[in-house]
C-alpha cells in the first residue's frame, strides 16, 4: 500500500530488524518492548524470506518447507553440540542469545512456508488452518501436561505459532471471494498491532510493580 516494493521493504525491515537485535543484545536484563519489537522484526523478515523464495523465485512451497526444517534443525544440533543445552532459561550469554535468534528467524520462516503449504497448496484453506494449526497447539500443551520434555513442547509450540498467525491474518485480511473475512491488510495489522502493544504495555506494568513489590528480587 505504501508503494515501497518487495526488495525495498525487505531490506529496509531487515535494517530495522538488526539495530533492534542491537539494542536486544546490548540490554543487561529483559526489556519487554526492545524484546518483543525484536520478535515481530524477525517474524516479519522471516516471513519475507519466505515469500521472497516463493513469489520471487518460483520455489515450492514444498522445497521451502523441506529447507526451513533443516535449517531449524541444523542450527538446534549445532546449539546443542555446542552448548549442550537449547532451554531458553539458560540463554545467559550472547553466544546462546544469537543462536536463540537464529532459530527464532528460521522458526518463522518455516512456520510461514508450512502453514502456506497447508493453507495453499494442500487446500486446507483458512478457517480449517486456523483450527488445525490450533488443535495442535492444544495438544502440545496437553502433551507437555503429561510430562513432555518443557524445551521440546516450547519449540514445537514456538513453531505452530506462525502458521496459526498467519492462518488467522489470512482469514482476517483476504476478501470474501477468498473465504476470509474482508478486513483487509492495513485494519488487519492495525488490530493486531493494538493487541501486541496492549500486551507488552501490560507485561511492562506488571513487571515493574513485581520489582516494587519485592525490591530484592
Amino acid at each position: 500500500h505504501v508503494g515501497l516494493g518487495a526488495n525495498l521493504t525487505m531490506t529496509w525491515m531487515a535494517g530495522v530488524l538488526i539495530a533492534a537485535l542491537i539494542l536486544q543484545l546490548r540490554a543487561r536484563r529483559y526489556i519487554p518492548w526492545i524484546y518483543w519489537l525484536t520478535v515481530v522484526l524477525v517474524s516479519i523478515v522471516g516471513t519475507q524470506i519466505t515469500d521472497f523464495m516463493s513469489d520471487k523465485l518460483e520455489i515450492s512451497l514444498y522445497v521451502s518447507t523441506a529447507v526451513f526444517a533443516w535449517a531449524l534443525a541444523a542450527t538446534f544440533a549445532i546449539w546443542y553440540a555446542v552448548e549442550r543445552t537449547l532451554s531458553i532459561r539458560s540463554i545467559v550469554t550472547t553466544r546462546r542469545e544469537l543462536f536463540y535468534w537464529t532459530a527464532i528467524l528460521f522458526t518463522f520462516a518455516l512456520g510461514t512456508a508450512a502453514g502456506d503449504l497447508a493453507t495453499e497448496a494442500l487446500g486446507l484453506g483458512f478457517q480449517l488452518g486456523v483450527l488445525a494449526f490450533g488443535v495442535l497447539i492444544a495438544f502440545t500443551g496437553v502433551f507437555y501436561s503429561l510430562g513432555a520434555s518443557p524445551v521440546l513442547t516450547f519449540w514445537l509450540a514456538y513453531i505452530l505459532t506462525r502458521p496459526l498467525g498467519a492462518s488467522l491474518g489470512d482469514l482476517l485480511s483476504q476478501s470474501r471471494h477468498y473465504r476470509g473475512v474482508g478486513l483487509g491488510t492495513i485494519h488487519t495489522s492495525l488490530a493486531f498491532l493494538t493487541v501486541i502493544v496492549a500486551l507488552v504495555v501490560w507485561v511492562t506494568f506488571e513487571g515493574d510493580r513485581g520489582k516494587s513489590a519485592d525490591p530484592a528480587e
